[in-house]
């Protein structure tokens, strides 16, 4: 089957280069893993199906919810069995969502072909099956792979040790395969992971371990080493870890980890989130080895009335434009949505900037100091009357780039433990305008989707994907 897109013509899922990905269908649909777990209502995790299509009467709607078997999964991040590694295989569709959930261990595989707007339950993996065949638990992210197979990192063991960790392969029926990774020298932690063929290279992100993190932020058990602060570089597609890059305390828990889009070039950025920066990886000078260095740092705020004298921006949401000339994170403690301009990858220049939300905006007990011993708040907007609760967090750009997405849950007892009213009150999305000639940010007044509202009460919204066109986590070959 030969799909045409524009002038450009495809054969199957995703497209021949990031650039061409640019010129595809605007989006109309977008699905939300959204989680009852940790918020005291006894219900299922579900995916809502949001309308995003301003021309349709339903826009900014929730206009069907897939309600998952059962309690407790917390759904998390999500990925296809088929992206634009496929490309140039008919055989191949972008048909199945996969949906991890971060504590039950459980994984479904979501049908969005059948009816688009009413995705449907394909197949469970269960936990046992996966911890029985691998060790493994605490699922998180998930990248299909040129061969059919699908990987997923997996954070720690069932007691939740982080040593336990490592990568599961299952096949393209969805059946477990084993582990990835080769025996032998092992990373401490595996978070977020991007692949770069061209260069024969993983790189894994290492966040922190399940036991404690699962329990909620305790600034101590970063001290104690529970937490990550390296890059864990393996061979590609061989799995055998060769290279372990200490980010130092510059480095503090790193995330989400991206490469630029264009499979040739060797550099690649990763969200520190309690160090609140982000630091650039890249390879040496010989290409023997790779190395990194700090590229944005958000400085921490003085401040009064919050649990420490200074609050540092807790960087997430991290994702790069396909056209690899803007980066974009979220600052969930300050609120602030940023866009840089990554032209020169060694210097990003902040071009776009907004406030959607935080524990600094107008009406909090909390206030910032400047140098000179003023105080100060962040001005946030109401949308549509709606006042925006919690902080930004999970993000995601159209393929043009011109809508940017956000959601405001982290994990659930974070949310809990420094945003309570987004537990109580449930989480929004929303959507800004981002001028790509010479940068900005606006929020869209038009568009709101409050999941505190949902019929089952309030629930908490986290990652999202659009059916079908989802190429910003696409890998090329």
């Amino acid at each position: 089957m030969v799909e045409e897109v524009g002038s450009c013509k495809r054969t199957g899922p995703g497209y021949g280069t990031p650039l061409e990905a640019m010129s595809g269908p605007k989006e109309a649909l977008i699905y939300v893993p959204c989680v009852y777990n940790g918020t005291g209502r006894e219900k299922p995790d579900f995916l809502a199906t949001v309308d995003v299509d301003p021309n349709s009467p339903t826009y900014s709607k929730v206009i069907h919810r897939l309600s998952l078997p059962y309690i407790g999964d917390e759904l998390h991040h999500t990925g296809w069995n088929a992206c634009s590694s496929y490309h140039g295989d008919p055989s191949s569709n972008r048909r199945f969502l996969i949906l991890p959930s971060l504590l039950s261990g459980r994984i479904y595989v979501i049908d969005t072909q059948k009816n688009p707007k009413a995705p449907s339950l394909h197949k469970v993996v269960e936990p046992e099956h996966i911890i029985e065949k691998t060790g493994l638990a605490y699922p998180h992210t998930s990248h299909c792979l040129a061969n059919g197979d699908i990987m997923i990192s997996f954070l720690g063991d069932k007691d939740g040790n982080a040593q336990g960790n490592g990568f599961l392969l299952l096949d393209s029926q969805f059946n477990i395969k084993g582990r990835w990774e080769k025996p032998g020298r092992r990373a401490e932690f595996s978070y977020d992971f991007w692949y770069q063929p061209r260069h024969k290279t993983l790189i894994c992100s290492s966040f922190g371990a399940p036991s404690v993190f699962t329990q909620g932020f305790n600034l101590k058990h970063v001290e104690d080493g529970f937490y990550g602060r390296q890059l864990f570089v393996y061979d590609w597609p061989d799995g055998r870890l060769k290279q372990t890059l200490d980010l130092g305390d510059s480095g503090l828990i790193s995330g989400e980890i991206r490469f630029l889009h264009d499979p040739s070039k060797d550099t690649g950025y990763v969200e520190c989130v309690l160090s609140s920066n982000v630091v650039r990886f890249f390879k040496t000078q010989d290409g023997s080895s790779w190395s990194h260095e700090v590229a944005i740092s958000v400085k921490p705020l003085k401040v009064q009335n919050w649990i420490l004298p200074e609050m540092p921006g807790l960087i997430v949401g991290l994702l790069i434009s396909l056209d690899d000339r803007f980066l974009y994170f979220v600052n969930w403690f300050h609120g602030d949505v940023r866009q840089y301009n990554t032209e020169d990858p060694k210097n990003p220049i902040l071009v776009g900037q907004v406030y959607v939300g935080g524990l600094l905006q107008k009406g909090s007990p909390i206030t910032a100091v400047t140098e000179d011993g003023k105080t100060w708040q962040a001005d946030v907007p109401k949308i549509q009357g709606h006042y925006l609760r919690g902080g930004p967090v999970m993000t995601q750009l159209s393929l043009d780039g011109k809508r940017l997405y956000v959601t405001n849950s982290l994990f659930s007892t974070w949310d809990r433990q420094f945003y309570p009213d987004v537990i109580e009150k449930g989480s929004h999305m929303i959507q800004i305008d981002v001028d790509t000639e010479n940068g900005g940010l606006k929020i869209n007044p038009d568009f709101f989707v409050d999941f505190g509202a949902e019929p089952d009460g309030p629930c908490l919204a986290h990652e999202m994907r659009y059916p079908g066109g989802d190429c910003t986590s696409d890998i090329w070959i």
